[in-house]
């Protein structure tokens, strides 16, 4: 039964690392992807959602690192900044649909 446990959590711990790996990958896709579409237009709606996917991937990134480091303690303070910094990046991302012309 121990061993079990033990694989059930190393799979959970591998599939968390490698989904939030897929989405800082894409999400730092999309900042690049809306860095150019800025340099390129220079409308601020595409430095927002630049600036909203980097929050995102950040909140993502910051949490899988920290809970790798703290052995997965302190979970509340983890899901805290995770759920701030992906609720503000995704406010800009609504914003920068706003506010495209």
């Amino acid at each position: 039964m121990v061993v079990y446990s033990l694989v059930v959590t190393i799979v959970v711990e591998l599939l968390y690392a490698v989904t939030t790996m897929v989405f800082v990958i894409a999400g730092l896709t999309m900042v690049g992807m809306g860095i150019r579409a800025y340099i390129q237009t220079s409308r601020t709606a595409m430095l927002h959602l630049s600036i909203g996917f980097s929050l995102a991937v950040a909140g993502a990134a910051a949490t899988m690192i920290s809970a790798f480091i703290n052995d997965f303690e302190g979970t509340r303070s983890l899901l805290l900044v995770k759920s701030g910094l992906m609720t503000f990046g995704f406010l800009f991302v609504i914003y920068s649909l706003i506010t495209y012309e």
